[in-house]
C-alpha cells in the first residue's frame, strides 16, 4: 500500500523530503519506534501538550519522556503476565497514558483497546466483554462505571487505575495504579520489542449509531498511513501546532493530529475532551495553528454568541469531516480560517477537498493511485453525475475490514470487493463528491427531501439554543417514507429556551416543509466517540405527549 502510494510522482514531491527527515522508513509505523526515534534525535523537546482545562497544571510531554514511560508501562504489563495477542482496554478522557499504552503494546505485541469514555452501563460492558480486555486502565472519575461493567467481562483480570492530581488519594491502595509503574527507576525494553508492522496493536470500535458498535482490528501499517497524511494532505508545515478535543479513542485524533504530529517532530496540544466555548482560548494560550472538528462539532461552535475578538486567533487552517454546507462560509469569515474538507471511516474509504479546490459543501475527491470511489444503485450499478446511491471504495491494493470476531460482518462489508459506506451520496459532473444522508435515514416531508444541515442552522443560530439536532420521526399522516421533524435542542447553561420563539423563526427563515413540527427540550445531544448526533437515542426518547415536547400546532 505505501510502497504503491510514493510510486504516484505527484505525491513523492509532496512527501520525500519530509518522510526522508523523519526516519519513518524505519520505523514503519510502529508505534514504539516512532516514538524511539523522537527521544533519539530531540529527547529534551516538547512533543505533546495536554490541556487539562485548569483542573491541574498541564502535562508537558518531552519525546524522551513519552518514549521512557512507554518502556516502563510495557514493563509493568508484562510482570503483570500480559503476553502477546492480549487486549488492553483503556477507559479514560485524554490523557498521556494513552501514548504510554499504545507504545508499550507495540513493544510487547499486546492489542489496546481505547473505548469511548462516555459510553456506560450496557454498552461499556459490552465492549469490554467483546473484545476479550485481559485488564482495563481508567481513571477515578470513571472508575465506579468500569467496575460495574467488568462485572460481564469474563476474560478481564485486572484493573489499572491512573490516579490523577484530583482524583481521591485512597483510592491507592484498591487497585494497581499505573502511577507505581511510571515511578521506576529507567529500564530497557521489556523482551523483544515487537517490530513487525502487521501484528494487530489496536481495536476501535465503530460509532454503533445504528447498534451495538463493531471492533475494527488495526495493524501498525494504518498507523503508517497516518503519519503519511501529514506530509500528503493535511500539508503541515514545521511552524504548525496542532491542536485536538477528540477522543484518542477515536481514528480522527489519532490520524489528524497524534500521529502526523509525532512524525514530522511538531507540536500538538490534546484536550481532555472537546470544549465548544473554550476552543479558542485553548488556541490562543497555545499558539494553535491548526484543529480538527466534525461536522456537530463545528455547529456547535457557530452557535455561541458571537464575540468582538472571534477572528483574533493563530488558527490558520481548519480540519473538519461533515461541514455543514449552510454554515462553511460563514464559519470561515466569522473566525478567519480556511477550512480543509475530509472523509473517511477508521474501516477505510478516504476523501478530501484541498483548501481552494472545489465547489464549498464537497467532501472531495479520493488520493489517485489509492483509492478509487463510485456511487452505486441498490443493484450495485454505478449511477451517472447527480443522481443520490450509495459511496462504495476500494483501496487499489486490497480492501479488507477485520471486525474483531465477526467474520460475516467482515465479509458483506467489502462484499464484491468494495467498502461499503452505507454513506448515501453524489457526485458532480467533476467528480466532487457531496454528502446527502445516512443509508436509511434521508428526511422526506411532502414529497420534498429536507437538508438537515439548514434547519439546524436556523434554529442553531436563535439565541436561546446552544445545541440542535434534527431527526425525523414517523409522520403522523402514516405517509409510507414521510417523516415528522424534530429538533432537539440544548439551552444555554442557565437559561431556559423559549419554544414559541424557536418556531417564529423556522416560519421566518425556512421553506414550509423545513419547519419541525416538534421542539425536544433536552439537557444534551447523546453523541458517538467521532461526534455523530446519536438520533436514534433521541427517538426512543421522543414521546409527542411528554413534558419536554412541544408541538408546532400549538404555537400559531
Amino acid at each position: 500500500m505505501i510502497s504503491q502510494l510514493l510510486s504516484e510522482p505527484e505525491t513523492i514531491k509532496r512527501v520525500a523530503k519530509g518522510v526522508a527527515g523523519s526516519g519513518f522508513l524505519k520505523h514503519k509505523g510502529v508505534f514504539s519506534g516512532l516514538l524511539e526515534l523522537r527521544a533519539e534525535s530531540d529527547p529534551n523537546r516538547v512533543g505533546v501538550i495536554f490541556d487539562n482545562g485548569g483542573l491541574y497544571p498541564d502535562d508537558r510531554l518531552t519525546y524522551a519522556r513519552m518514549y521512557g514511560n512507554s518502556l516502563r508501562l510495557a514493563r509493568g504489563l508484562e510482570e503483570a503476565g500480559f503476553e502477546r495477542g492480549d487486549k488492553l482496554a483503556m477507559v479514560m478522557r485524554n490523557h498521556p497514558e494513552f501514548i504510554y499504552a499504545l507504545a508499550a503494546c507495540s513493544m510487547l505485541g499486546t492489542v489496546l483497546v481505547p473505548i469511548d469514555p462516555r459510553a456506560r452501563g450496557e454498552k461499556l460492558a459490552y465492549q469490554l466483554a467483546d473484545c476479550d480486555a485481559r485488564a482495563v486502565i481508567t481513571t477515578a472519575d470513571l472508575l465506579e462505571e468500569v467496575e460495574t461493567a467488568s462485572k460481564g467481562a469474563p476474560n478481564l483480570k485486572d484493573i489499572f487505575l491512573s490516579l490523577k492530581p484530583d482524583a481521591d488519594a485512597s483510592l491507592a491502595g484498591k487497585y494497581p495504579t499505573v502511577n507505581e509503574m511510571l515511578e521506576r527507576q529507567f529500564v530497557s525494553p521489556p523482551g523483544e520489542a515487537a517490530a513487525d508492522p502487521a501484528l494487530p496493536v489496536q481495536i476501535i470500535y465503530t460509532s454503533g449509531v445504528t447498534g451495538n458498535p463493531k471492533g475494527v482490528t488495526l495493524d501498525s501499517r494504518r498507523n503508517a498511513m497516518y503519519c503519511l497524511l501529514g506530509y500528503l494532505v493535511w500539508e503541515y508545515a514545521p511552524d504548525d501546532v496542532l491542536y485536538t478535543g477528540l477522543s484518542l479513542a477515536h481514528g480522527n485524533a489519532q490520524a489528524v493530529t497524534l500521529f502526523p504530529a509525532l512524525s514530522m517532530g511538531i507540536p500538538a496540544v490534546i484536550s481532555q475532551r472537546f470544549t465548544k466555548s473554550r476552543i479558542w482560548d485553548v488556541c490562543r494560550k497555545h499558539g494553535c495553528t491548526t484543529f480538527s472538528l466534525l461536522g456537530g462539532m463545528m455547529s456547535g461552535i457557530y452557535n455561541e454568541p458571537p464575540r468582538p475578538d472571534d477572528a483574533d486567533n493563530p488558527v490558520r487552517k481548519v480540519i473538519s469531516a461533515g461541514t455543514p454546507r449552510a454554515i462553511w462560509e460563514d464559519f470561515e469569515r466569522r473566525f478567519g480560517v480556511k477550512i480543509l474538507e475530509w472523509y473517511g471511516a477508521i474501516e477505510g474509504g478516504f476523501a478530501y477537498k484541498p483548501i481552494g479546490e472545489g465547489p464549498v459543501g464537497s467532501f472531495g475527491k479520493p488520493i489517485k493511485g489509492l483509492v478509487e470511489m463510485k456511487v452505486v444503485d441498490e443493484e450495485d450499478n454505478e449511477v451517472p453525475p447527480g443522481v443520490t446511491g450509495e459511496l462504495v471504495s476500494r483501496m487499489l491494493t486490497q480492501t479488507k475490514v477485520d471486525y474483531y470476531k465477526k467474520p460475516e460482518a467482515s465479509a458483506e462489508k467489502t462484499r464484491g470487493g468494495w467498502l461499503r459506506s452505507g454513506d448515501m451520496v453524489h457526485r458532480d459532473q467533476e467528480g466532487w463528491f457531496f454528502f446527502d444522508y445516512r443509508k436509511g435515514g434521508a428526511l422526506r416531508r411532502a414529497g420534498d427531501f429536507i437538508k438537515p444541515d439548514l434547519v439546524e442552522k436556523v434554529i442553531g443560530e436563535h439565541p436561546d439554543v446552544s445545541e440542535v439536532c434534527v431527526y425525523g420521526i414517523p409522520a403522523a399522516s402514516g405517509a409510507p417514507g414521510e417523516s415528522d421533524l424534530v429538533a432537539a435542542v440544548v439551552p444555554f447553561e442557565g437559561k431556559s429556551v423559549d419554544p414559541g420563539s424557536i418556531f417564529k423563526t423556522a416560519r421566518e427563515r425556512l421553506e414550509g416543509n423545513s419547519v419541525p413540527s416538534y421542539i425536544q427540550v433536552v439537557d444534551e445531544i447523546p453523541k458517538s466517540p467521532s461526534e455523530k448526533h446519536l438520533d436514534r437515542l433521541l427517538r426512543e426518547a421522543f414521546s409527542p405527549d411528554a413534558g419536554n415536547v412541544h408541538r408546532l400546532e400549538d404555537y400559531p
